[in-house]
């Protein structure tokens, strides 16, 4: 009996989000699958899109791994370190990473940190020892430390900044 309540709740649920999906899809609006929480404050995802398909693929990708866990030499899709999050977001969008911030930082261009666009991979510590993925709007989409869940954050927040690469 417990198990019909379950499922019947659960299916009540699932027609509920369908419902308002179909409300706000229905009115013109659009809902970015990038919201997360950092601290207290709410961050969105980029307010402008990537400069071409594949890095937008790989934005999206990322964000859509916010909330998974961390977890050293993972590359997902159950959980991640910062490198493996880099490596599968950009292999959904055709382009191979080695599993390594280090590594990852010698590919593609040199981008200033002013000349930021979405899907620059950014790079942290001296040497190279994190690396994220700017999603615009001054944010970050990440696999920081054990204990803590793949998110979205500010850039500015982050310490050590030591470069960007631009892959695609």
């Amino acid at each position: 009996m417990t198990t019909a309540r379950t499922t019947l709740s659960h299916r009540s649920t699932r027609r509920l989000q369908r419902g308002a999906f179909a409300l706000v899809a229905g009115a013109g609006m659009f809902l970015t699958p990038a919201v997360a929480e950092v601290g207290t404050a709410t961050a969105s995802a980029a307010v402008s899109a990537a400069p071409t398909a594949a890095s937008q693929k790989a934005v999206d990708v990322a964000l859509s791994q916010v909330g998974k866990p961390y977890a050293w030499g993972a590359a997902g899709p159950g959980s991640y370190d910062c490198s493996g999050l880099a490596q599968y977001a950009y292999k959904a969008a055709g382009v191979a990473l080695p599993h390594s911030s280090g590594a990852q930082s010698t590919m593609g261009t040199a981008v200033s940190k002013a000349d930021l666009k979405p899907g620059d991979l950014v790079f942290f510590y001296s040497p190279v020892s994190h690396v994220a993925i700017y999603i615009g709007n001054g944010q970050i989409v990440h696999a920081s430390t054990a204990g803590q869940p793949v998110k979205v954050a500010n850039l500015n927040s982050m310490p050590s900044y030591s470069g960007a690469r631009r892959l695609a």
